[in-house]
């Protein structure tokens, strides 16, 4: 992997250098008010996912605007298949690195990388490339007991009531995601042949428990439940090869195309919506749950709140 060694003296020095949005607060709403009827949203290009992950969230002032030294932090990417990077089925292995390295350079007290799988747990976290590139960069940098990927375990699903729910009043959600000082929310660009895409929102339904297919019924409106029960405190969207059909799983590699974007901002949904424009084409009524989350107040109301750093 490009880019992500980083010895433990030098998390200290990395920890400070965060500027721009390092004073914001944690709630959306307050970052509305700072930045006046615009929500940043950056996207930056290159070569190497987990340097164009790590631009596109320099572009917002650094890790250190999101996660505080002593956190315990969740990073949640997709996991969900028994597919290679290759595939782009899941986060690629260099994005999750990276984001895990820019929250322990910010003083992370804990980073916990973990997905509810669909496939097999184990082959997931293995085709996937995340869980020895995790354990990789833990054992290289002496971090094993700051930065662990686990696989869920079904007995920490604890039953969780969502206020002003739309439609799921209440679920299973994973106890370790409830319990984290912040949670980023590090999904893969792709199609979805049920949502049109995975994004943000999509990407949390795996820190759900119990039949999942039942939200399928209403999933727009169970979609924003779960991210307002469990908000992202920033998203970072990998958008380096991008499965543009016969998603979610893929499989096949002409389904793939190469992007070479990473998108990343404090709004879940300011993130879903820019991307989905920008690397699908597509506007925001035209995508079920990104249009519940706008009408809902989830995050931004309208994509003209949006402010496109880097474009």
């Amino acid at each position: 992997m490009r880019g992500c060694g980083v010895g433990r003296r030098d998390f200290l020095r990395m920890a400070g250098t965060a500027a721009g949005l390092a004073a914001l607060p944690g709630a959306v709403s307050r970052l509305h008010a700072a930045a006046g009827p615009f929500v940043p949203v950056s996207m930056a290009s290159g070569d190497s996912p987990g340097e164009t992950a790590k631009k596109a969230v320099a572009a917002l002032g650094g890790m250190g605007a999101f996660v505080s030294r002593g956190d315990v932090v969740v990073v949640k990417p997709n996991i969900g298949w028994d597919r290679t990077p290759e595939q782009a089925a899941n986060t690629h292995p260099d994005v999750v690195v990276a984001v895990a390295e820019m929250c322990l350079a910010a003083g992370a007290k804990s980073v916990r990388v973990l997905d509810r799988t669909c496939n097999e747990a184990r082959r997931c976290y293995a085709s996937s490339g995340i869980q020895e590139a995790v354990e990789r960069f833990a054992r290289k940098n002496h971090v094993e007991d700051g930065l662990l990927i686990r696989h869920v375990e079904d007995r920490k699903f604890v039953r969780t009531a969502i206020p002003g729910a739309l439609a799921l009043k209440e679920w299973e959600l994973y106890r370790d995601v409830l319990e984290a000082d912040k949670v980023v929310n590090v999904p893969i660009a792709k199609n979805h042949s049920l949502a049109r895409v995975t994004l943000g929102l999509k990407n949390m339904m795996g820190v759900m428990g119990g039949n999942r297919g039942q939200i399928h019924f209403r999933l727009p409106e169970c979609l924003v439940d779960v991210s307002r029960r469990v908000p992202s405190r920033l998203t970072v969207i990998d958008a380096g090869r991008v499965l543009l059909r016969n998603g979610p799983s893929g499989g096949n590699l002409s389904d793939v195309k190469a992007f070479g974007k990473a998108f990343a901002s404090a709004d879940v949904v300011a993130a879903d919506v820019a991307a989905a424009e920008r690397v699908f084409g597509l506007k925001p009524e035209s995508v079920d749950h990104i249009r519940k989350a706008l009408e809902s107040g989830l995050g931004i109301s309208s994509p003209s709140q949006i402010r496109l750093l880097g474009a």
